[in-house]
């Protein structure tokens, strides 16, 4: 976001974003995470207007001059294009989360593939992902660029950084478009990593108490969490079916369980 509220300012940011849109709509395509006029981004320029991809265009061969500016109720204000029909999915993430200032909406094979056999990405299954995401719930089918998708998202917004959107693709937010492009590229190659897991054997969990362990460190890798709050925490090996040699853990005794890792990550440093 621009600190410097200038003319002269803004309008260099703008087009830095511009051409920022631009190269992650190629990355995304070259990636094949979409193809032929799928997926959408956008980027807050300041507390009104949203400048954001247009419909029916290519994004991975997008021109600067291609994209569209919107205000936060949806309005055209400026650009030759149609704004996208899925515009007002973004404008949830912007109205619910004043720390997010960018969208990256896609379709990536695999984990799209998850999605549309009604899966979510929520075991506890690699520390890295654990540490950037925490868990990646799947949203129920809604129509897209309909207020119905809105309707279901709108629970899991404050909560989450990445969603898997059954039937459809995926969703990921952050505080620029950098961010929410990598936290996309993680979410595709954490379905990879899972299917080869799920086509070689049975992919083993990990545990209640390292998972606390993980999201203590967030703070230690610069990871903010959504300001949400409650978000439910990855599938463990522990938290299934009970049987003589596992254990359950209340929501008070996990949070327990971090306050205790925090201390003992700070007497360590």
């Amino acid at each position: 976001m621009p600190s410097d509220s200038s003319p002269g300012t803004s309008a260099l940011l703008e087009d830095q974003y511009r051409r920022e849109i631009c190269r992650v709509g190629r990355w995304l395509y070259e990636r094949g995470y979409i193809v032929a006029g799928e997926g959408n981004l956008s980027v807050r320029l300041d507390a009104e207007r949203i400048l954001t991809t247009p419909t029916c265009v290519n994004k991975g061969m997008m021109a600067p001059e291609d994209l569209v500016i919107m205000d936060m109720e949806g309005t055209h204000l400026q650009g030759d294009r149609k704004i996208s029909s899925e515009a007002a999915m973004h404008l949830l993430f912007y109205r619910m989360r004043p720390d997010v200032n960018a969208i990256c909406h896609s379709h990536p094979p695999t984990a799209t593939g998850f999605a549309v056999a009604g899966l979510g990405l929520d075991q506890a299954l690699l520390p890295e992902v654990i540490v950037g995401l925490g868990k990646v719930p799947l949203v129920r089918y809604a129509t897209p660029g309909t207020p119905d998708l809105c309707a279901v998202l709108e629970p899991y917004v404050p909560h989450y950084d990445a969603l898997l959107l059954a039937n459809h693709g995926a969703t990921t937010c952050g505080p620029d478009l950098l961010t929410a492009f990598f936290r996309m590229e993680t979410l595709e190659h954490f379905a990879r990593i899972t299917l080869a897991a799920k086509l070689v054997g049975e992919p083993q969990l990990l545990s209640t108490r390292e998972v606390a362990k993980l999201m203590a460190a967030r703070a230690r890798y610069f990871v903010t969490p959504p300001p949400g709050g409650g978000a439910e925490l990855p599938e463990t090996c522990d938290t299934g079916e009970s049987n003589a040699d596992e254990v359950t853990l209340s929501r008070a005794e996990l949070d327990a369980l971090i306050d205790e890792a925090v201390r003992k990550d700070r007497s360590r440093r």
